[in-house]
């Protein structure tokens, strides 16, 4: 049960609570610390997936725990987002709505014994909404970028592709 990519996971879990004390108190250094830790983060969630497949590591505990992590460390930034007036809190309703939407339909899924795998899309949606967070997480000018506003144009992308992913998700379950 504690093998590398799930001490990996919880990690990333046990970082949830430091991103959001950082941001609880924004300022140059403590959002710096928060997206550096985000950042890191977020790097976990794409090594314990790497080391459990590499090295059949892959546990029932992991496969319910990863997306647990990602959930938790995406809903929580984004809400503290909110928290300061740095995104719309209607942009978060539809993204973490989206997510328990997806799950349930996993959860419907898996009762009828089928697995639905994240597909492309939905990899390609979390890759942006990391990549969004992180900017307007650093929010603040620093080294000549306006991280706030690459952060909206990609926040932007990343709610038309959560959108599309999770319409897709729902067609292909129909589908079959």
């Amino acid at each position: 049960m504690l093998n590398w990519p799930n001490n990996l996971t919880l990690i990333r879990i046990c970082s949830i609570p430091f991103i959001v004390i950082f941001l609880y108190f924004p300022n140059k250094i403590t959002c710096l610390l928060a997206g550096f830790l985000f950042i890191v983060a977020s790097i976990t969630d794409y090594l314990d997936g790497f080391l459990a497949r590499k090295y059949n590591l892959v546990t029932p505990v992991g496969e319910l725990l990863d997306p647990i992590a990602d959930k938790l460390l995406i809903s929580s930034s984004l809400i503290m987002l909110v928290k300061h007036g740095w995104l719309d809190a209607w942009i978060v309703i539809i993204i973490i709505g989206r997510e328990i939407m997806i799950t349930g339909l996993r959860a419907i899924s898996a009762q009828k014994g089928t697995i639905i795998p994240a597909d492309r899309y939905g990899k390609l949606k979390m890759f942006l909404q990391i990549i969004a967070i992180s900017f307007l997480i650093i929010h603040y000018p620093i080294g000549g970028i306006n991280w706030n506003f690459y952060g909206y144009i990609l926040i932007w992308l990343a709610l038309l592709l959560t959108v599309f992913s999770g319409v897709n998700y729902f067609y292909n379950y129909l589908k079959n």
